[in-house]
């Protein structure tokens, strides 16, 4: 138990219970004018890895972070992409502009770039190779379509239906290719909840071994028809010569990946959490599973941490309202909490760097409040 006294609740009459009004009182000890914040800038360009992924439970702020280290990196010059994986996207809202779901510069002063990958949008186009569809893609799957006769080689290969976890392996490839584009010098990554990322990284070894199995087969067919050539009249196989290639690139790629994944000059995977004991769980057990990769964690993020900005940054200047832990009982139990929850994070806290961002009373939403948030990433 907690020890936290619950009073019972009273029979309500059913006129009580209609009453659904919620009675908000708002607070005077705040004005309406706020003071000027300025955040010192990046006079040269931002150290880092080339991939930074930020990873952990729902709801931590891993797209805030992204949103940030992206900017701040883009301020100092460097050429970044931001790129979001995450079905429920909020780059948008972060950034308070659309996101295309291909990377577009989103600035005109800086080199910042940014997409939200929409995998379903990427199969119509028939982008994506693995899983694109037989009408967008003609031949997909290094020509295996029109050489089966069916138009799309996945009701061959799994029997009707769409190929399990096809959005995510939609996602990789578009994540693959981002990855791999010349025009960005570094690009950052905000990655779905927990379980979702996992089965990301997970789909490196699965579509490596699926690319395997297609070229084989798509090599046995092709001997198979150059054997039958002579019986139809000489014709070609029924495949293109280009399809094969991009199986063979998608494969390279895949290499390239899981190698800068595993090499922590290339990459950070930060770990993002909250002074809270189910995050703290989560961060745990996610490091455990990245490890199982071979993925390196190189940085723990802990968010909305109850302490003044002024502890955690030295590169802003302005008055921001912190939690009294004076005089409020709440946030003497919040921060009873916190503490708790930051001294069983111990263990994750050993070799990554740790960067602390405040509870901040504001929301962290558009650029001034971004810069801030950067700040305590430096």
């Amino acid at each position: 138990m907690s020890g936290l006294d619950v009073e019972p609740a009273n029979e309500e009459s059913d006129a009580e219970r209609e009453d659904n009004t919620i009675e908000v009182t708002p607070t005077d000890s705040v004005g309406d004018e706020r003071e000027t914040v300025d955040v010192d800038p990046i006079d040269e360009p931002l150290e880092g890895p080339e991939y930074v992924l930020y990873g952990g439970k729902g709801g931590v702020g891993k797209t805030t972070m992204a949103a940030a280290t992206a900017l701040d990196s883009a301020r100092s010059g460097v050429r970044t992409l931001v790129v979001s994986t995450d079905p429920a996207h909020s780059l948008s809202d972060t950034y308070e502009c659309d996101i295309p779901a291909e990377p577009g510069r989103i600035r005109d002063d800086v080199p910042l770039y940014a997409a939200e990958i929409d995998p379903e949008a990427a199969i119509e186009r028939g982008q994506a190779t693995l899983v694109g569809d037989g009408a967008e893609a003609p031949g997909g799957l290094g020509g295996l379509g029109e050489m089966l006769g069916d138009e799309n080689p996945m009701d061959a290969i799994f029997g009707g239906g769409a190929m399990p976890g096809a959005d995510e392996a939609a996602a990789m490839q578009l994540l693959l290719e981002y990855l791999d584009d010349p025009r960005f010098d570094r690009v950052v990554v905000d990655t779905a909840p927990t379980g979702h990322t996992l089965r990301l990284l997970q789909l490196p070894e699965v579509m490596d071994s699926m690319v395997g199995r297609i070229m084989q087969v798509r090599q046995r067919l092709s001997g198979m028809f150059e054997g039958m050539k002579g019986m139809f009249g000489g014709e070609e196989p029924p495949t293109e010569e280009h399809e094969l290639e991009d199986l063979d690139v998608l494969r390279e790629r895949i290499e390239r990946l899981r190698a800068a994944l595993r090499d922590p000059t290339r990459t950070d995977f930060r770990i993002v959490m909250v002074p809270e004991e189910m995050s703290v769980f989560e961060s745990k057990r996610l490091r455990e599973q990245l490890q199982e990769f071979d993925i390196p964690v190189g940085t723990v993020v802990v968010n909305r941490v109850m302490e003044p900005l002024s502890d955690v940054t030295e590169d802003v200047d302005g008055v921001f309202l912190q939690p009294d832990l004076e005089d409020c009982a709440f946030c003497q139990r919040r921060w009873d909490v916190q503490q708790g929850a930051l001294m069983e994070a111990q263990e994750l806290f050993r070799g990554p760097d740790v960067r602390r961002v405040p509870l901040f009373a504001d929301e962290v939403r558009g650029e001034k409040m971004l810069e801030v948030v950067a700040a305590c990433l430096r």
